[in-house]
């Protein structure tokens, strides 16, 4: 018989812990609920706003219902009840649920882990925050951690709960502003979010996981508790030789690509990694390249962004399966000897009200100032550097990508925006730092600590710096002031050649310098020579568009560029497309135009590229002293007047002579002054018959005379090729 309150009565007022949790606003919910001793009983006591009724399984005795309230409880002996408990309730609109109290189970996060982390030294902190998997006592659930330190109150919601923020309210972890709660029995495959009120003004904010490992495809933002991998790796071999590598010294040619447009399904559907991983490996590796930049592939909302608006800092995106697939993709290119750089963006996020903006109710992982919060040309906001759980994150997400899926080097990008407090920003629209300067003084803090943790519990992986200022040091180790990353984009060299490339070859006389002036800083950093996917967007045209002339003149000032990169100091890289000479600009939301290989033009390409990574493979002189200048010395850096440049790349005994005509005028016994007396033989021809030119061929005996030429002691003649280049070895 159920007593029910007289309709002139009302239900007694509730105590405050109890009001509280009923309004969704208890920090602390387990004071209130779960398993409590009283004397020599326990009460036992449950919120469950969708149940009629509620049992406690283990003794089969019914919980009451608080008059008026969601309420259950009870009050037993204590061998009643038992630590781990189970309650059975029956919902309102049918069926029961049972399942363990997760407020009978004692925090789950260590204290250490807590002092690690606020101190921002917890480079693991990605294992403890988020949702994972977790036995607790030998029972199975989903532990979920947080960092929100504005919030009054922070719960779990899912498909689990109703999403009802009411239900799993987490326990607060005192002042370093932690909340966690396990909830057993769910599994992996649980789509959730976090309800946070915030404690000034009571807003609520409905927010992704910032350490959620897996998420839901999007236009969906929800991220999904991550299965454990089941990952076999396969790369042993691979790892075991990276770790020992003399990367300084070694090739290195990089095939940029976008997973979402690199190649697409029958009816423009996005492929797995597992089908991306077995074409990929089989186009990039017979061309000789040593490496594959992804642009990122940390989860991002929207495909327009190509991934440089990041709201998952350690989840790869669903858009091309599970993290494991993703595994599969860089296990399959190791095996193959193939590694993975991966474009990591740590100097801005989105506004997305549902990912880190404001995301306690206040500007947490942002500057609170948009003159130093927010990125005025991308409409983007800009990390906290000085806070010390906020360094962690992003250091926490470098570390997971290497660690974790055995990446092997991290591409910064936009490291500028982040060095300086005025980029891009005009005057009073930012603030100097506390000397008065323009220099982020914690950004650069951020950037020296990333690559010391990066590089020093993982040898042999690389950092690369997009920075595209003046900035010194930025490949010098830490400990002589320098950033210390591995290396940095050749900004300046790519815009001068391309600027010069752009000129008519009648032109390009006057512009000469252009040329010459890199080789003034070209060993000032450890450089990348890149021609990447910002060079074939947003209205640039192609490589092949940037070309001057008619169509024999574009293809053959593109073989010579090419020809140019790969001889000149520095590693190299190349944006997918390119090497087949595409014809438009780079479209992020299609396929390449494969059907372009057909052509002979394109395919000659093709072969070019090859070849010249085999070249800059087998010869130590074009790749061991890239970034000393003992590996360079110029023949010729001064005949302007017909646009030759010729040099000298070097290792050892070992010297290679290049040869390069920017015109089309065929030079029929050129002179040329060479170190070395005897027979030379072309390695490489750009305007050979193989790659689509005219065959103008160097000669078939090229035997040195002793004629002084060039501040050389011996010459060779030879015919230079129509915008064309030679690499020459002597026998």
């Amino acid at each position: 018989m159920t007593l029910k309150t007289p309709a002139h009565q009302t239900a007694p007022p509730l105590p405050a812990g109890l009001r509280l949790l009923a309004e969704a606003r208890h920090h602390d919910p387990f004071e209130v609920l779960g398993r409590h001793p009283e004397g020599e009983r326990v009460r036992v006591r449950a919120f469950l706003p969708d149940a009629e009724w509620v049992r406690l399984e283990d003794s089969g005795l019914d919980l009451r219902r608080r008059e008026g309230t969601d309420f259950f409880e009870i009050l037993a002996d204590a061998g009643q009840v038992p630590e781990r408990y189970r309650l059975r309730w029956g919902h309102k609109d049918g069926g029961e649920t049972l399942s363990h109290d997760p407020y009978a189970f004692p925090p789950q996060v260590g204290d250490f882990d807590l002092y690690l982390f606020g101190e921002g030294r917890h480079w693991h902190c990605y294992r403890v925050l988020g949702a994972h998997c977790h036995n607790a006592d030998g029972i199975d659930g989903v532990h979920f951690v947080v960092w929100a330190p504005n919030a009054e109150r922070v719960s779990v919601v899912g498909d689990f709960n109703r999403w009802d923020g009411r239900v799993h309210a987490m326990r607060s972890r005192g002042g370093g502003g932690i909340w966690e709660l396990f909830i057993p029995g769910l599994g992996s495959g649980v789509l959730y979010k976090y309800e946070i009120r915030n404690r000034e003004r009571g807003s609520i904010h409905i927010k992704t996981d910032p350490y959620g490992q897996e998420f839901e495809l999007r236009p969906g933002t929800a991220p999904r508790v991550r299965a454990p991998s089941r990952h076999a790796w396969g790369d042993a071999d691979w790892m075991a030789r990276r770790g020992h590598a003399d990367w300084l010294h070694q090739p290195m040619s990089v095939y940029e690509l976008h997973l979402g447009s690199w190649q697409r399904g029958e009816h423009n559907e996005f492929l797995n990694y597992r089908t991306l991983a077995e074409r990929i490996v089989a186009h990039v590796k017979p061309m000789g390249f040593t490496h594959i930049e992804l642009l990122p592939v940390t989860e991002h909302p929207l495909d327009a962004s190509w991934g440089y608006q990041t709201t998952g800092y350690f989840a790869p995106t669903s858009r091309f399966g599970t993290p494991d697939d993703f595994r599969y993709f860089v296990d399959h290119c190791h095996q193959h000897n193939i590694g993975i750089i991966l474009d990591w963006a740590p100097g801005h996020f989105p506004k997305d009200d549902h990912a880190l903006a404001n995301f306690d109710g206040s500007p947490l992982y942002e500057h609170e100032d948009p003159r130093k919060g927010e990125h005025r040309d991308w409409g983007t906001l800009i990390f906290n550097y000085g806070r010390n759980e906020v360094r962690n994150f992003l250091l926490a997400s470098a570390v997971c990508w290497l660690e974790e899926f055995h990446i092997d080097g991290l591409r910064v990008d936009a490291v500028a925006s982040m060095l300086y407090l005025d980029y891009s920003r005009e005057a009073g629209d930012w603030l100097p730092n506390i000397h008065g300067g323009r220099e982020n003084l914690e950004a650069i803090q951020f950037l020296r600590e990333m690559n010391e943790v990066a590089l020093g519990q993982h040898p042999g992986t690389l950092v690369i710096a997009e920075e595209s200022t003046a900035w010194p040091q930025v490949t010098q180790p830490t400990y002589v002031g320098g950033l210390g990353f591995s290396m940095k984009w050749n900004m300046g060299w790519m815009h001068d050649t391309l600027e010069y490339m752009s000129k008519h070859p009648v032109h390009r006389q006057y512009h000469h310098d252009s040329l010459t002036f890199g080789l003034l800083y070209a060993f000032t950093e450890n450089f990348v020579l890149p021609f990447s996917h910002d060079e074939v967007v947003h209205g640039k045209g192609s490589m092949l568009g940037k070309m001057p002339g008619d169509d024999w003149q574009r293809f053959a000032n593109l073989r010579l560029l090419y020809s140019y990169m790969f001889t000149y100091p520095g590693k190299k890289l190349l944006f997918m497309g390119s090497e087949f000479a595409q014809s438009g600009e780079w479209d992020f939301d299609a396929a390449l135009p494969w059907h372009l290989l057909q052509h002979a033009p394109h395919q000659g390409m093709r072969t070019l590229i090859g070849d010249l990574n085999r070249l800059y493979r087998e010869f130590p002189a074009l790749h061991q002293n890239d970034f000393d200048s003992s590996g360079f010395e110029w023949i010729d850096c001064q005949d302007a007047s017909q646009s030759i440049i010729s040099y000298l790349r070097k290792a050892g005994d070992q010297q290679l002579v290049i040869v390069v005509n920017f015109t089309p005028v065929p030079r029929p016994g050129y002179q040329l002054g060479v170190p070395v007396a005897g027979d030379y033989r072309v390695l490489l021809n750009s305007d050979s018959e193989y790659y689509g030119g005219s065959n103008f061929a160097a000669g078939d005996a090229l035997h040195t005379r002793d004629a002084p030429w060039m501040g050389r002691p011996h010459s060779l003649h030879l015919n230079l090729p129509p915008l064309g280049a030679l690499i020459l070895v002597r026998d």
